[in-house]
């Protein structure tokens, strides 16, 4: 497990008045999934290829979250919707990646994980359950399920299809039917199934949370006439695509859902983790309390505030990386070192070597991001925002000067005077600005200005969101200090 720098950290959505504001994890934070232990609360999210993988969130009011740890260290294929799981004294996370799903455990929510054991099932978005047999099950995307081994490290029986998901109407705008996502929540005698379907992108209306429930885990199932729980009807809502819905019970009774969705107009930074409370009814449905949305305040959640966030500011000069920064794929970690001077990265190589650089989580829409740089002979430093390897752009700084680029292309350079230089990346709304500064000097604008509202998966595909990138190509090595993140 990684250390984290201490020092500024991100704004927490605790209003400090009794209320809070939703996201309540800024950035690409989708398929959230919670469990409680007495009265400390544990999450994971959709990690995709970045690495290490499958950060674990510790809060005890569900608003102020803590990154305590990582269940991945290591490439684990493509990481996606995970299940968190608290039985019999071990915590599991289990995941699909790479057509099969896996399984990890700790005795600690901070870790050591175990090595990832593949079970070797089809489908994806695996959601655990103990049925009134005493046996452990696990249900699937489709209305799958499949039975697993008492210690829940292998599956133990064969694939079946228990569920047929509660169907939307025809003429809904969604991206398409799509039922993943099962959660299993056991509530007054009755197992409550609770999926995403509509499609997870797409239209703003795309995307919803319905439930159902049944006295067992294999059916027969009753939809609930409340469906469905969570919805966006309309492209004027601030959260697009909401969905992906898990249930979770307070120490005092009280239930509260966590889900995704996107931002108004703001897909680059992916999907979000939100909060909601929710109510029981007198027929045994749960259901958004009347009047409630994801957009306004909201009565906080009680307990007590952990420290909130990633850092926004880093110096470089921790024992190791702190859990706030990331690589896409599997890292070579020789390249990046943490000496007296700073971060020192080595070249990759030739200028059309792949990038594969150190990354930030954004998570705000207008925000700003600036670096020190200093650069060896026959180094080009390389500060961005970063899609995927095919999608990128930003400022690089070589002993000649510095320049912006683009996957497609560079332009042209500007000297500056000294030995170090300081660079910055300004977006607003999508619209993003470069600057730099030599010592001792104003900051200079380079003229070159982006509309990166494109770069997200309704273009790109993967799901992914652009997240700012420390990088160096070339044969030299190049020494970044002073990161800082600051929401405008």
């Amino acid at each position: 497990m990684n250390t984290q720098n201490e020092g500024v950290k991100q704004v927490s959505r605790d209003l400090k008045n009794g209320t809070y504001l939703n996201p309540i994890l800024k950035g690409n934070y989708a398929d959230p999934s919670i469990i409680r232990v007495g009265e400390d609360y544990y999450m994971v999210h959709t990690s995709y290829k970045y690495v290490p993988g499958l950060i674990v969130w510790h809060s005890k009011d569900l608003v102020n979250w803590e990154p305590i740890g990582t269940a991945l260290e290591h490439l684990n294929g493509d990481v996606w919707a995970p299940e968190f799981v608290y039985y019999k004294e071990t915590y599991y996370i289990y995941f699909p990646a790479d057509k099969t799903n896996w399984v990890t455990t700790a005795k600690n929510p901070k870790g050591p994980w175990s090595e990832p054991i593949n079970l070797k099932t089809s489908h994806i978005d695996p959601g655990h359950v103990v049925g009134p047999d005493g046996k452990r099950y696990m249900h699937l995307s489709g209305g799958n399920m499949v039975q697993l081994s008492d210690d829940g490290l292998s599956v133990a029986g064969d694939l079946k299809h228990v569920y047929e998901p509660w169907r939307y109407p025809d003429e809904w705008e969604v991206e398409a039917f799509s039922p993943e996502g099962p959660k299993l929540t056991y509530h007054n005698g009755y197992y409550y199934l609770t999926v995403a379907v509509g499609g997870t992108a797409g239209p703003p209306t795309s995307h919803m949370v319905a439930t159902s429930r049944s006295k067992t885990p294999w059916g027969p199932w009753e939809h609930s006439p409340y469906n469905p729980i969570i919805k966006t009807n309309s492209k004027e809502e601030r959260w697009w695509s909401q969905g992906h819905g898990t249930l979770i019970d307070t120490p005092d009774g009280d239930w509260w859902m966590v889900f995704h969705g996107y931002e108004n107009h703001l897909h680059t930074i992916g999907r979000q983790t939100l909060l909601i409370p929710i109510e029981w009814t007198e027929d045994g449905w749960f259901k958004v309390p009347d009047g409630m949305t994801t957009e306004q305040p909201l009565p906080m959640p009680k307990g007590e505030a952990v420290n909130h966030g990633f850092p926004t500011e880093d110096s470089f000069d921790s024992e190791k990386l702190g859990l706030h920064w990331q690589w896409f794929g599997e890292p070579d970690r020789q390249r990046f070192s943490i000496q007296d001077s700073g971060l020192v990265v080595q070249g990759k190589g030739a200028e059309n070597a792949p990038a594969s650089p150190l990354l930030y989580m954004t998570g705000d829409r207008d925000y700003e991001t600036e670096i020190a740089v200093e650069v060896d002979e026959g180094a080009k430093a390389r500060f961005m925002l970063f899609y995927d390897p095919s999608a990128y752009f930003g400022l690089s700084v070589s002993k000649e000067g510095v320049q912006h680029f683009r996957t497609f292309k560079k332009y042209r350079v500007e000297p500056y005077k000294g030995i170090s230089i300081r660079l910055k990346i300004r977006n607003i709304d999508n619209i993003v600005s470069f600057y730099f500064q030599e010592e001792g000097s104003d900051w200079l604008k380079y003229d070159k200005v982006i509309d990166s509202s494109g770069f997200h998966h309704n273009t790109f595909g993967g799901f992914l969101s652009l997240r700012i990138g420390l990088d160096v190509i070339g044969e030299g090595n190049a020494t970044f200090t002073e990161f800082r993140y600051r929401q405008l």
